[in-house]
């Protein structure tokens, strides 16, 4: 790792620690999504407490605990994990739990049971890795995103970044079926979802009885044949953390594809990636370059004759999304200019690009515990 990478992200994550201490004391026991009119917190969990991203709040916590050692963070983290808990039973979690379980404990729970050694939090994963294998459809062979029967047959690619939590609990039980299910998923969606030019599809509508492709949905990009930008990173990082689990060269290859066609997208339009790289609305997503930054420094990691480019590929990013940041410290999120989908034409903040800047941060500083 190039020594001015280093010294850059020493100096980023000393104006992370700076504000973020004071964003977590002025907001004690809340799991936030995005902020108001003020720049202030927004309490998700009040209003949705089986909101897909609440998990990033605990696991941000995490992320500023290692890397600070304040006790502080593990407090809130734990705190956060333990108004959870409830849905973990029938209390509040039932129908509202979808395939994104892995956002809301492997990055959470998952990262205190890796850092801390919390038995406590070994058990949550495990119950969250129940539910989302509750979700295989075998026949299929792939995780129904979404709860209905009119949506049984509906995948999307973000639910790569959920088959860590089943990697990790294979390794940790011995029992194979977990990781089994996690391949089959990303094998069934690397054949569907991934087009030949390493474009990815975002929603897939497979047929529940046999699992080949019906046709795509726009999800969160701008039409079914387009490519949204945070779903297009999640393929480069899910493929890519899905070879760390499994060594399988065909996801390594399949991360790399992804990579390159982003690449070349970023090359003609800036390094602060679009909403949509199809689209013809400059609606920039943040999100998109912070996740981008971490699979393509996971690609370094696994292709050593690759690694110097998918290094300066991702500090071109990170470099970039330096002017979408807001240090302020009278408002509480860090990453602006981030977007929920193509169609809303709506510029925001998004936990989870704090989140994902904080750890490529931490990946360039070295020597930290990756949580995924």
């Amino acid at each position: 790792m190039r020594q001015h990478y280093t010294a850059w992200a020493d100096e980023m994550w000393r104006r992370i620690e700076e504000k973020m201490h004071t964003v977590v004391c002025r907001n004690p026991g809340i799991i936030p999504y995005t902020t108001d009119e003020n720049g202030r917190y927004i309490d998700r969990y009040a209003a949705s407490p089986a909101f897909w991203t609440n998990g990033f709040w605990p696991g941000i916590l995490l992320y500023l605990y290692q890397g600070t050692g304040d006790e502080l963070y593990r407090r809130e983290a734990g705190q956060a994990e333990e108004k959870r808990d409830c849905l973990l039973t029938l209390e509040k979690g039932g129908d509202a739990i979808d395939h994104d379980v892995g956002f809301l404990w492997h990055l959470s729970a998952g990262a205190d049971e890796l850092l801390t050694g919390n038995a406590q939090s070994r058990v949550r994963t495990r119950r969250a890795a129940d539910l989302l294998m509750a979700r295989f459809n075998p026949d299929g062979r792939f995780f129904t995103a979404w709860n209905g029967p009119e949506r049984q047959g509906w995948s999307i690619i973000d639910t790569m970044m959920n088959l860590p939590l089943l990697y990790r609990t294979a390794e940790q039980t011995g029992y194979t079926r977990y990781a089994r299910a996690a391949q089959a998923h990303a094998d069934h969606t690397m054949q569907y979802m991934l087009r030949p030019d390493g474009s990815s599809a975002h929603v897939a509508v497979y047929d529940p009885v046999d699992g080949h492709l019906l046709h795509w949905l726009a999800g969160q990009g701008a039409g079914p044949d387009s490519v949204g930008a945070r779903g297009q990173c999640w393929a480069v990082y899910g493929f890519a953390v899905g070879y760390r689990y499994t060594r399988k060269p065909e996801y390594l290859q399949a991360a790399r594809r992804a990579a390159v066609y982003v690449e070349a997208a970023l090359q003609r339009t800036g390094w602060v990636p679009h909403s949509d790289f199809c689209g013809d609305k400059p609606l920039l997503d943040a999100t998109a370059g912070a996740i981008l930054a971490n699979g393509m420094l996971e690609l370094a990691e696994h292709l050593p004759e690759e690694a110097e480019h998918w290094q300066e590929s991702a500090f071109h990013i990170l470099t970039a999304l330096e002017s979408c940041c807001d240090w302020n410290l009278a408002h509480d999120a860090i990453l602006q200019n981030c977007s929920e989908r193509y169609t809303d034409e709506k510029q925001m903040t998004i936990l989870y690009g704090d989140y994902f800047l904080m750890e490529a941060v931490l990946r360039l500083k070295g020597g930290a515990k990756l949580l995924w």
